[in-house]
Order: C-alpha cells, then structure tokens, then sequence
C-alpha cells in the first residue's frame, strides 16, 4: 500500500483554500485516519462553508431568522468609543445614553434599555420587578416562540409566579380585576407568530391600565410607530393591526418589550422602553450585566435609531425591501434576461406578522437548483415551487442582481 503523505504536508497542500494552518492539519488528519486522502480538499472545502459568510437571500423571506433576520450594515474602524464615558464630564457614563436613549425618543417613551436579545428584554423585567410576585397572563397568550421559549417557563426563571386568566380563545377585562389587585404585573403578549380568528377576545392595553398594577406589553416583533412617518406613504396595507411601541406606551403599558432584529430592522437585540423609574430598576438588577450587549451592536442600533428619527425609511435594509414596488422588482427580473418572471408573494418572517404576504416579483428556471445555487460563491438560497427554482427577488439587494443572475445561468447551462 502507498504510504500516506504527512499531515502537515498534506495541509500544505490546501493552503489556497485560505483556511488558517491549525484548521488544515485538522482536515489532513480526518482525511488521513478515514483513509480517503483524495477527500481532504473536499473536507476543507466544508469546514469553509461552515464559517458565517455573506449570502443572498432570494426566498422572499424578508426576516429570515435562518440567514440572520434583519440585514444590517456595520462598518466601523478599530478605534475606542464612548461607550461609558460622559465626554462632557470625563466620568463614567451609561450604555443606555446612545442608542436606548434615541429609541426612547422615538417610541415616545421616558427611557429605554437595551439587552442582547427580545427574550432577555422579557426575562429582565420580570426578574427585575416580579420576583417573587404574582404576573396576570392571558391564557391565550401563554405563547411559544423559536426554540422553545415559553412564557410559563420564563415566568418560573425570573422566580414569578404565573397568574392565568380567560380562556385559550376569549379574556374579559373582569378576568383581570378579579385577581390583579394583589398582581406585581399585568403582562400582555403579543401572539406575533401565529393568529387566532373566530370566536376569540382580548383586552387592550388601555384597559388594563387601569387596573392598578404595572402593564407591560411584550410586542415582539418591534414595530416602532404604527404611522411608519419614515415611509412615504405612510403604513403599508400588510401591517394591518400590528401593535407598535409608540402607541402601546400611549395607551398606558408602563413597559414595551420587543426585538431590534425583527421589524425595527436593526441588529440583534431587545428593547426594554417605558416608565423611566421601571427602567432604571430594570437597569439596576444583577441580570443586566450579563444581558448588556457589546459597542458593535450598540453602535448599529443608535444608527437604526437615528434614521428613524430622521424618518428616512431607505436606510434601513428591511423598509427599504419591504417598501420596493413590484413594477420595479419585474423590471429588474426581466433585466436578468434569464429564465421567467413571475409573480411572487414575499412574508415579513422572523416570527412576525403570520399568515401576511407581501406582493412581490421574481425569475423561476426549471428544475431543482437549490443545492447549487447555495454551493455558488457568494451563496444563493431560493425556494422550489412546482418544480421550478424560484429567486424572490424583494430581498436581494439591486447591486447583488448581476451575481444572482450569473449564479442562475450557471446552474441551467
């Protein structure tokens, strides 16, 4: 038998994959104690296209939490900030005077936090301000959301106790009063990823204000103001009766959690805005040391934060996709000159606004040319409908048209 190569030659060998060293030895290794050398190229070619990389997204899935949900641009050079530093002062500052406090302003709200993500932001603030307490849910809101977070078993980590209330489909305002006077909280939950239709009921946030305890709302999804003033024409059809930070911290919930990733179309995180004095304890406990997000996600949400409040709409990647007219995406699908276009109907996803699609256009091709596509450089993720290979184009960016197009021609020569 051919006596195998070194392992350190062999990932030699593979130095142009542009992996670094201690990674190759780890495929020459595999290769060699599999037995299968000629199958080290191969190997090294997967440990790559396991790396986080840029693809584009043809599904027509706008927030796909797969692919990273809300697409955000961060450029920023290797350089200091201050990020708890009062300049004015020279003392020691708050991360929440950037970004939080510029979401604040905009959901018309006295301060807000930022945590790492939208189930941190529920999770604080009830650690925060119920431990120990009695939480009033609807038990038509006791939801599930990805990954199995569960609104019973957050209320049992933050040491709550989980007060239900109604039925799955009906809840009364009388349901509330008839246990909340003891209450820590009312919390009310935003059924963001499915709906419920028929004979159902629920109670408004303004009705549950006056009942005496603290509401807070957990609106999920991040819809920052119902008037969408960023957009020119104001509220798309879609958003029908999405609930919106701005107007739920109007009607009287003392706290609004939801997600930066979702439709704020900023970066992974949660907000946590309302009532200054909730906040500020919500700021103080333990938990939010651990929860706090770093400088790269602060800074991508303050500039999110900042093109709301200047109601430019096209700086943010979601509503600049979200907003495209499908006379201008058929343009571009028949610029591709390539394969057919068709009509398509995108979805908000992420777990946001279910059962709601977006009118959209795209190119369809014969045939099954998913596995290909996503094996291109850049990667390409479609979808098959009816046996063909449909790219949506409503969330690829224009400049990223001449690459799908070659990636399209590539796999039908």
């Amino acid at each position: 038998m051919e006596r195998p190569p070194s392992v350190d030659a062999l990932a030699r060998d593979l130095a142009d994959t542009g992996l670094p060293h201690p990674l190759l030895v780890d495929v020459a290794r595999e290769a060699i104690a599999a037995g299968d050398v000629a199958s080290a190229r191969d190997r090294a070619d997967s440990v790559a296209t396991a790396l986080l990389r840029p693809v584009i997204n043809a599904t027509g899935v706008l927030l796909h939490t797969n692919l990273g949900r809300a697409p955000v641009a961060v450029h920023t050079e290797a350089r200091y900030t201050n990020l708890e530093l009062d300049l004015a002062s020279g003392r020691r500052g708050s991360r929440s005077a950037h970004a939080a406090a510029l979401l604040a302003r905009a959901a018309g709200a006295e301060a807000a936090l930022v945590v790492n993500n939208g189930a941190a932001a529920l999770l604080l603030v009830l650690t925060a301000l119920a431990n120990g307490g009695d939480v009033v849910v609807s038990r038509g809101e006791l939801v599930e959301i990805g990954g199995g977070f569960r609104i019973p078993e957050v209320l049992a980590a933050s040491g709550a106790r989980l007060v239900e209330v109604g039925t799955t489909n009906r809840t009364r305002l009388t349901d509330y009063s008839g246990v909340a006077v003891d209450a820590a909280l009312i919390l009310k939950v935003h059924q963001s990823n499915y709906r419920m239709e028929g004979f159902v009921h629920s109670v408004p946030v303004r009705d549950l204000a006056g009942l005496g305890p603290a509401v807070v709302a957990d609106i999920g999804s991040g819809l920052l103001d119902a008037a969408c003033p960023w957009l020119v024409g104001g509220p798309p059809p879609w958003l029908r009766d999405e609930p919106a930070a701005r107007q739920t911290v109007a009607e009287g919930a003392a706290l609004v959690t939801f997600s930066g990733d979702k439709l704020l179309g900023g970066p992974q995180a949660g907000v946590i805005a309302g009532r200054r004095d909730l906040v500020d304890r919500c700021a103080r406990h333990p938990l939010a040391r651990a929860l706090r997000p770093g400088a790269l996600v602060l800074g991508a949400l303050q500039e999110t934060a900042l093109a709301y409040l200047r109601r430019d709409g096209q700086a943010i990647p979601f509503w600049r996709m979200a907003s495209v007219s499908v006379e201008e995406l058929r343009a571009r699908a028949a610029a591709m000159v390539l394969g057919e276009v068709v009509s398509c109907q995108s979805v908000p996803g992420g777990g946001s606004l279910p059962g709601l699609t977006i009118p959209s256009a795209g190119v369809a091709v014969g045939g099954d040319h998913t596995a290909a596509l996503r094996a291109h450089d850049p990667p390409v993720v479609a979808r098959v409908e009816d046996g063909r290979t449909v790219c949506d184009l409503r969330a690829v960016d224009p400049s990223d048209d001449v690459v799908l197009g070659k990636a399209l021609a590539a796999c039908v020569s």
